[in-house]
């Protein structure tokens, strides 16, 4: 039995890792869920839903909740910096956290919370890893997130819709650390340059405060105010001088709908700041045979390569802070690099196939399967995992 303590959901990261950890370490041992209370509209669909809700423990369950540790091993969501648990009071044997952070000069202050509340950590980047091993935590291991091969594969053939266009895919919630300020100024030169070109953006963001940190930006300007999810992308796009007659902005989608988009797109930009995991939607992107642009730093080492994307290697560092305290240092990718990639890719359309398919078979090796497996290793050998 392994209990785990995570966010649900399909339309963010944690959820739909907690989503995919759940069935797949089901098929290898007993799970107990601990979560949120969910819909359908939460998970996706009502098979899904009745599937997660057999794991949910029972009332007497709930209540060992505070008490002693309880007698299986317990997998914890860290979803914040302060390195606090899921479900604060649920401890197991042993007690594993499992963590994706961006501030990394802010969790140093938490290394004591984490050496108390877990056995162990799991970081979803080596960059991660490397943190918190350099502020003196020795059990920590990294497992890296997977994707559902059976949604997301390479598949042959030419684009169903806007087969006469060059189209530039950019997802991710619109907030500063995912660099989509880069993503309208690259893709603004490209549009100047030539008429065939095609802007797909899939920038839903649920967290207004995030979606201000744009304000600090040094390329684009952000000047919109609307509650209106497109009014407000619209508005971004139009006063940085981008054509809204070859855009198409995407809402909110869970990422079994987001293949068909994918497959209608000719490259991806993703020239993120920072990412504490691998980002999903890179290797959800990449796992369909799509080519990407993308910067060569923290969680993507762990899936870019030479062969399998256009990386983006030309870095300076940007101070992030809060209050006058040092949150973070991250790394801005050169502008002119993306600029150049994007328009090699524009000119050798003809070679973009090449690198997608080594991206399809690169993605096709890290599965939610591998990642429970993986997991299952640290909970029945952890001497072995800990080494």
């Amino acid at each position: 039995m392994i209990s785990l303590a995570m966010p649900l959901g399909s339309k963010h990261g944690w959820g739909i890792c907690g989503k995919y950890l759940v069935k797949e370490l089901s098929a290898l041992t007993a799970v107990r869920l601990f979560t949120e209370p969910f819909d359908t509209a939460t998970i996706g669909n009502e098979l899904e839903q009745v599937f997660l809700e057999q794991f949910l423990p029972t009332s007497e369950q709930l209540r060992q909740i505070g008490s002693d540790r309880i007698p299986c091993p317990v997998l914890q969501a860290i979803t914040n910096t302060e390195m606090q648990p899921y479900r604060p009071g649920l401890r197991g044997q042993p007690t594993v956290g499992y963590t994706f952070f961006e501030t990394n000069l802010a969790v140093r202050d938490f290394i004591q919370v984490a050496q108390t509340t877990y056995d162990f950590i799991v970081t979803g980047s080596h960059w991660c890893e490397d943190v918190l091993r350099g502020y003196g935590l020795k059990g920590v291991t990294t497992i890296l997130q997977g994707i559902d091969p059976v949604l997301f594969y390479p598949r042959n053939g030419k684009k169903e819709y806007f087969g006469d266009r060059f189209v530039v895919f950019s997802g991710g919630k619109l907030e500063f650390r995912k660099g989509q300020d880069l993503v309208i100024r690259a893709y603004k030169a490209l549009q100047d340059k030539y008429r065939d070109v095609m802007l797909v953006n899939a920038w839903f963001n649920h967290w207004g405060f995030s979606l201000e940190t744009m304000r600090m930006s040094p390329y684009v300007t952000f000047q919109t105010k609307t509650p209106d999810y497109p009014t407000l992308i619209r508005g971004l796009l139009a006063e940085n001088g981008i054509d809204l007659r070859r855009v198409v902005v995407l809402g909110p989608h869970a990422n079994t709908a987001m293949p068909g988009i994918y497959w209608n797109t000719d490259v991806g930009i993703f020239p993120n700041r920072c990412e504490g995991g691998t980002n999903l939607i890179l290797m959800e992107y990449m796992a369909c045979g799509r080519p990407v642009i993308a910067s060569y730093s923290s969680g993507h080492k762990d899936v870019l390569t030479n062969t399998n994307s256009l990386v983006v290697k030309t870095m300076k560092p940007v101070h992030i802070q809060e209050d006058q305290a040092q949150l973070a240092i991250w790394d801005d990718a050169s502008l002119d690099e993306i600029i150049a990639h994007l328009e090699w890719a524009y000119l050798h359309q003809d070679s973009l196939g090449v690198i997608g398919q080594q991206a399809g078979r690169d993605m096709a090796q890290l599965t939610w399967r591998r990642c429970a497996e993986r997991f299952y290793e640290v909970f029945t050998e952890p001497s072995a995992s800990w080494a």
